[in-house]
């Protein structure tokens, strides 16, 4: 009988998703699997919900050779040889996880990462992007009524509280909803017109910040027509103007006259320059859901803010950092925050962040695991994406050879390790192991 083992998440204190739910364990037991649940106090799913249905409750997870978490492990927790699947961080050669890639390697693990199980056309399969896009919307309009309070300026966004304080998605959404009829009626504050949400990239993530603000009274605008908003006879302060960034609107190529071709920017980003920083001065509320790598320009940047708040109090107030790359495509968000201290103010003189609402700046919210503030649907979708693998995951060979393994086609892509060794399509991360 295969067994498999699900991890109890402890890098955060507020983690509380789960990779497989107790509706789905169910169905993998009736398939002959053993499962193997490491009991946990803060789970969404609670133990007796997993021991209810047949799974073992277990202090530690010796026995499977499949463990199935969400976020990064601690280094002392992996067995030599066994089979780990979950969110690394490791693939764009983040420093501070060589050190765990390195471990996993010595002890000559299989490595899985969920975030490159992907179908033939390199679309990903299994994800809390949209989850993501939904917490961290709904996080930026609560950071935005609360700082534009501090800052003297009362607004409708007042009554909406982070995602975690309701009890689900649809209580949260029926308080947006209503904050959407009151700025429909009353309107926002004349000052703050045109009220702006900007948002970056347009997929899992961004659709999911989308469906956030659909509950208020969107108009949407282009980038192009962001830049002459404020000239326009017919502005509302009874609309929230919704603008949404491509790849041809955050880089141009360096060199003069060529058109922008999407799939040279993605294989050639050093041909590429940033030019989002015109549209800054236009938005209220930035929302980053993009993906991200050293190798793309920044899109804001501190010597960018320094010179914008040298003119005085800029229009952008807060920034929705959804991709929370450290030191990434919002430089400023110089780490991710926790649920339990969610927003930092951003001073651009000192280039100090202060955590909390107060002080000089501008506002970033740049939650880490913003799924995890809806956890109950955000690990009912997951698992129901994983699930069918489990089974042939779980009967795979591992001592094969990675060319004939025979692991599902999505989840082979995904492996990072076989066996300790980098497959062929992670050996790039060599690289970057260089100095661990």
């Amino acid at each position: 009988m295969h067994k498999i083992g699900i991890r109890h998440e402890d890098k955060y204190v507020m983690e509380r998703r789960v990779a497989l739910i107790p509706e789905h364990v169910k169905q993998l037991i009736e398939k002959g699997i053993e499962v193997h649940v490491e009991r946990s106090p803060k789970r969404i799913f609670k133990d007796a919900e997993f021991e209810a249905i047949g799974a073992k409750l277990v202090d530690k997870l010796t026995e499977p050779y499949l463990i199935l978490g969400v976020k990064e492990m601690p280094m002392d927790f992996f067995e030599y040889q066994k089979t780990y699947i979950f969110f690394s961080h490791t693939i764009k050669g983040q420093p501070y996880n060589m050190p765990l890639l390195k471990r996993m390697m010595e002890k000559e693990i299989n490595l899985i990462d969920y975030e490159k199980v992907t179908n033939e056309k390199g679309q990903r399969l299994i994800f809390f992007g949209h989850f993501a896009g939904l917490a961290g919307m709904i996080n930026s309009l609560w950071s935005a009524g609360q700082r534009y309070a501090e800052l003297g300026i009362e607004t409708a966004f007042l009554p909406i509280q982070q995602t975690h304080h309701y009890n689900s998605l649809e209580e949260a959404k029926e308080v947006v909803a209503l904050v959407g009829e009151k700025i429909r009626t009353e309107g926002l504050p004349e000052q703050l017109s045109p009220f702006v949400v900007g948002i970056t990239g347009y997929g899992n993530v961004s659709k999911g910040t989308q469906e956030i603000l659909s509950l208020l009274p969107i108009e949407q605008v282009s980038p192009s027509e962001l830049l002459t908003l404020q000239q326009r006879d017919n502005l509302s302060n009874k609309a929230v103007y919704q603008v949404v960034f491509k790849e041809e609107d955050l880089s141009v190529p360096l060199k003069d006259g060529k058109a922008f071709e999407l799939q040279e920017y993605y294989q050639h980003p050093e041909r590429f320059k940033g030019q989002f920083e015109q549209y800054i001065p236009h938005i209220s509320i930035l929302m980053n859901c993009m993906y991200w790598d050293d190798r793309y320009p920044k899109i804001v940047t501190k010597d960018y803010l320094e010179s914008l708040f040298k003119k005085g109090t800029p229009k952008l107030t807060v920034i929705g950092d959804v991709t929370c790359d450290p030191d990434g495509s919002i430089e400023i968000t110089h780490k991710g925050t926790e649920i339990e201290n969610p927003v930092f103010v951003y001073n651009p003189f000192t280039r100090k962040p202060t955590m909390g609402f107060k002080g000089d700046g501008i506002l970033v919210m740049a939650v880490d695991i913003l799924p995890s503030e809806l956890p109950r649907e955000s690990s009912g979708a997951f698992s129901h994406a994983l699930v069918d693998y489990v089974p042939d995951i779980a009967a795979a060979d591992y001592d094969r050879d990675f060319k004939s393994l025979n692991v599902p086609a999505p989840f082979k892509r995904a492996m990072i390790l076989h066996r300790g060794r980098l497959t062929p399509d992670f050996e790039y991360l060599k690289e970057h192991l260089k100095n661990y």
